[in-house]
């Protein structure tokens, strides 16, 4: 795909947005507020003109550090844990009055790498951030520092080999591209302090030049990506990690300078700005994968009422609308919708095990708390983990 097709970008209608520590900070320490300020207006543009999108934010520890007023950026594990843990709160409520003023609604979402490594724990946040861009909020993610296994681990490596290799993820790279490949976006941003990739190392060779674009992640280009940002755990050797996983899902991600003003907009446009990366082979279409790319391990028999309900109001599975269970599932299955009569309609991701699905059958979804001892969802099937007429 040439620079001038570029122009593809502005069709991107769910868009996540990973704002890294040395764009939130300067120097990894103190909050740039006006540079802040000036992507959350460019994120409020986009969400008033109908794109989804998401934003995934380093900064915490950061924040923390100004707010308990220390002098320096901490090195100590358990101090930077206790500055995400006080600065994550502050960081959030800047975003919700920044995006309350352009009349959005922010959502936060704190996340560790395994709440999207285990199946059941990405369903979960599969549907709460599809549910949130129903609701047409703008959900705010940051790994949880606090608590992330990946503090220890990162701490650990820098303390013992000065000369490790980077981690496969770092800071909220990796994160940013699971949420993406979680809730089928269309495009990723990585937004750093350099813009894009080069044939060097710029800050030892002058004459490295910029990559404006390029096709999946070759394994050489890892050696010119050596090096962490500044006052964050990742460089851009994680940013191609991240992008790797990405691009191998089908999605294009494009790496920016957000240091530089209205840079996200202008390259939503078609400027030639940063470097992207398209996926090397057509992105394999969620609804797809549903319809072939899994077994199913079992069906739920619906009613007549309920087909009417999926196929013409494009609606979910409730569990008042299902006859009978057949097969046994596990919560995160693909399961078959059918008829009555054993006809296949259908099928889809079910948010319930079998047993918890009899039990729910022909019940309203008010009787879930009661019947189970717990609400996982309101429907058995949501919407968009269904597939209809295509199996």
């Amino acid at each position: 795909m040439s620079i001038t097709q570029r122009s593809a970008l502005s069709r991107a209608r769910r868009i996540v947005v990973k704002v890294g520590t040395a764009v939130v900070t300067r120097d990894g320490f103190e909050l740039a507020l006006g540079r802040l300020y000036g992507i959350v207006e460019e994120l409020g543009r986009l969400h008033r003109e109908g794109s989804a999108v998401l934003l995934v934010t380093s900064g915490a520890v950061g924040m923390g550090s100004r707010v308990l007023g220390l002098a320096e950026r901490p090195s100590s594990l358990g101090l930077r844990q206790a500055c995400a843990a006080v600065g994550q709160g502050h960081l959030m409520a800047l975003y919700t009055q920044a995006l309350a003023q352009l009349g959005v609604v922010a959502a936060q979402v704190l996340l560790t790498q395994d709440d999207l490594a285990d199946r059941d724990r990405a369903l979960c946040v599969r549907t709460t951030l599809l549910r949130l861009l129903e609701l047409r909020t703008l959900p705010v993610l940051n790994e949880n520092d606090s608590v992330s296994v990946r503090e220890l681990v990162e701490h650990i490596r820098a303390s013992s080999d000065d000369d490790a290799p980077e981690p496969a993820f770092g800071d909220n790279d990796g994160l940013s591209a699971r949420v993406a490949v979680a809730v089928d976006a269309d495009l990723l941003v990585l937004m750093t302090n350099v813009d894009g990739l080069y044939t060097a190392n710029p800050s030892h060779d002058d004459g490295a030049t910029r990559i404006p674009e390029l096709t999946g992640v070759a394994s050489e280009l890892r050696a010119l990506t050596q090096g962490r940002s500044s006052g964050g755990t990742g460089g851009m050797s994680s940013k191609l990690e991240a992008a790797r996983l990405a691009t191998e899902a089908g999605l294009p991600v494009l790496i920016l300078d957000g240091t530089q003003p209205g840079a996200l907009t202008r390259a939503l446009r078609g400027e030639d700005l940063g470097t992207i990366l398209w996926s090397p082979a057509p992105r394999p279409a969620r609804r797809r994968h549903i319809a072939i790319g899994r077994a199913h391990q079992g069906a739920l028999v619906v009613n007549a009422g309920a087909l009417a309900a999926l196929s013409e109001r494009k609606a979910s599975l409730l569990p008042i609308g299902v006859l009978r269970i057949e097969g046994e599932f596990l919560r995160g299955d693909v399961v078959e919708i059918r008829d009555g009569s054993g006809r296949v309609h259908g099928r889809g991701v079910v948010n319930y095990d079998a047993d918890a699905c009899r039990a729910l059958a022909g019940r309203h979804s008010s009787e879930i708390d009661r019947v189970l001892g717990f609400r996982g969802y309101d429907a058995l099937v949501t919407r968009d983990n269904l597939v209809l007429g295509e199996v």
